[in-house]
């Protein structure tokens, strides 16, 4: 069973496309990756998951039902649009929250207490909402998102406005939450977090899919451009094979970027002709590239 199945779910808003005959399907217990340029159509896909706007056609399951209120109740969401009451304490905003979820009496006391504590949020505990930085208010949503320990959570751009260390709190919280066996579905425009943390991405652009699946896969289905080199010597000479397109010092290391279809084994067999090799490491295509090679660089320019 899936947690979300999306079967060629379509939006239009006037004249513009948002989403065009999506079809995703989103294992139990997986971390999932929504990844696109701005504009790409993550966001209403994941609000008509959770029926703020309606599909004009498709169907949308969760849990192997029709999407249904009594589904959604099993499901966390945190929108890009954070939403919490400004004038109120940390602690009454979580509480309240909590409560709105069902939770009562001293299982809601020690949860907020627990959630709290978990996003270093337990000594701010007094202080109002608009009191919070950015981050802060952020961790705060997440909190609100998870404190009924949902089965599904929905998080709309999660990484963005937290600096590195509540990053890595985030990404750990995240990996706990799947060791767990709950389903983390996620958007994002930074290509890294979603290569760091998700077992299954779906690219998406114009409200389309250009690619699905495991990291592993998608990088199995494109040939790498990079290589990185260490030379005994001078390497100036690289720069004019025909076979490369870019040189970027890396240290003791060159980074070539290859032309489109040149083939790395010939330009080990001319680097060895040339001088000695210490290394020479095929690179793995990064998601970022991928995207380029598949839809452009004018769109991946907003990645």
């Amino acid at each position: 069973m899936h947690a979300i199945d999306l079967e060629n779910v379509s939006k239009s808003f006037g004249a513009v496309r948002a989403v065009d005959g999506l079809s995703v399907r989103v294992p139990q217990g997986s971390v999932y990756g929504f990844l696109g340029p701005n504009g790409a159509g993550k966001t209403t896909t994941l609000r008509m998951v959770m029926d703020i706007i309606r599909p004009d056609s498709g169907t949308i399951r969760l849990f192997g039902q029709l999407a249904s209120s009594v589904a959604r109740r099993r499901v966390g969401y945190m929108p890009e649009e954070r939403g919490l009451y400004r004038k109120m304490t940390v602690s009454a905003v979580l509480n309240y929250f909590g409560s709105l979820k069902g939770l009562t009496g001293a299982d809601l006391r020690q949860r907020a207490a627990q959630w709290l504590e978990r996003i270093s949020l337990a000594d701010h505990a007094k202080r109002k909402v608009e009191e919070l930085s950015r981050g802060m208010h952020q961790k705060l949503q997440f909190a609100v998102t998870v404190i009924n320990d949902p089965e599904l959570v929905i998080l709309d751009e999660p990484f963005s406005g937290l600096d590195p260390v509540n990053q890595d709190l985030l990404r750990e919280i995240i990996t706990e939450m799947r060791r767990e066996g709950r389903t983390v579905v996620f958007s994002t425009h930074v290509m890294h977090e979603a290569e760091r943390l998700c077992d299954f991405i779906v690219l998406i652009n114009r409200g389309r899919i250009v690619v699905n699946g495991t990291l592993d896969e998608i990088r199995g289905g494109h040939e790498s451009h990079t290589i990185s080199i260490e030379l005994e010597g001078d390497g100036d000479f690289i720069r004019t094979l025909p076979l490369v397109q870019e040189v970027t010092p890396e240290g003791r290391r060159l980074e070539l970027r290859l032309r489109e279809g040149a083939d790395p084994q010939e330009l080990l067999r001319i680097l060895v002709e040339r001088t000695r090799v210490r290394a020479f490491e095929i690179k793995q295509p990064s998601l970022h590239e991928i995207f380029v090679r598949l839809v452009g660089a004018d769109r991946a320019e907003n990645l």
